[in-house]
């Protein structure tokens, strides 16, 4: 058991070593990594409340500027002076159960933490922080303590296996899986490309409570998401969606027509929108169609 104990302990001393230069406090409660010369990936969580604050490991801070964002992604990229901090090595291989990685942190500037667990799970989805689903992440019982978001997992040999995001409690964590798509979404945000997604503007309830809500009022049940507030000017608003409305389906273009269940089915039908979207909605007992139209999404 002792031998054992001695490789963790001198892995955690390599890996801090190696990763340790390139992870960075982000404003007061994140972490970050450096991905480049001049440039430091975390999560787009830790951007609120104006330009960024990067502390590296010497104590030296710097101001940086958000070269690009993905809110929904959960991903963001800082333009920074890096001082010759070293960009991490990506891992080559898909992360999988039983791993063992290193949760590596620089919470807020406040010091280097590293720590040893294993992957326990892979393609777990979850929730950005506006309610989006997040396809896929790895799960991993390295513990972190607040502020480690943004930070990297990693191997045993310091490679990137992912970039922690959410805490779960009970001992486990997520982070974004190091994937193409995701190296390919940081050279974008690096390149100044943020991501904006189609937004309807409103806040709504699932299926079962439109059917609650219209049979305590005496009205058929329909199956659908229940408009519980429309955002001012928004996009929904100018359609002249209204609340209480349950929205049935969805059609972007000439594609088909998206039945309702969940929000993220309506999510799937604004990822296959342009400039608008056809819904179907039901208003007391009369059955609707609306035309939502959508400004063009940044850059």
């Amino acid at each position: 058991m002792a031998t054992v104990l001695d490789e963790v302990a001198t892995t955690v001393k390599a890996v801090r070593e190696r990763v340790g230069p390139s992870v960075v406090g982000v404003n007061r409660d994140g972490s970050g990594v450096v991905v480049g010369d001049g440039l430091v990936a975390t999560n787009a969580h830790n951007l609120r409340g104006g330009e960024p604050v990067v502390t590296f490991p010497d104590g030296r801070q710097a101001q940086g500027a958000v070269a690009g964002v993905d809110v929904d992604g959960d991903l963001a990229v800082v333009r920074v002076d890096t001082g010759g901090a070293p960009a991490v090595q990506w891992a080559d291989a898909d992360a999988e159960p039983g791993l063992a990685v290193f949760g590596v942190a620089n919470p807020g500037g406040r010091g280097l933490r590293v720590t040893f667990g294993t992957v326990s799970s892979v393609g777990r989805p979850f929730r950005g922080p506006r309610g989006r689903r997040v396809p896929a992440s790895v799960e991993h019982t390295a513990p972190l303590p607040p502020g480690s978001s943004g930070g990297p997992v990693v191997d045993a040999a310091g490679r990137v296996v992912g970039l922690n995001t959410h805490r779960l409690g009970e001992g486990f964590y997520l982070a974004l899986p190091v994937t193409e798509e995701l190296r390919t979404s940081l050279d974008g945000l690096a390149e100044g490309r943020s991501r904006t997604r189609l937004r309807l503007g409103v806040a709504l309830a699932p299926a079962r409570a439109a059917r609650k809500l219209r049979e305590a009022v005496g009205l058929p049940e329909v199956a659908g998401l229940l408009v519980r507030a429309v955002e001012e000017d928004g996009p929904a608003a100018r359609a002249g969606i209204r609340r209480g409305d349950v929205l049935t389906s969805a059609r972007a273009g000439a594609g088909e027509a998206h039945v309702l269940g969940t929000p993220d089915d309506l999510h799937e039908a604004l990822d296959a929108a342009t400039d608008a979207l056809e819904l179907t909605v039901v208003r007391g007992v009369e059955e609707i169609t609306v035309r939502v139209t959508f400004d063009p999404p940044a850059a």
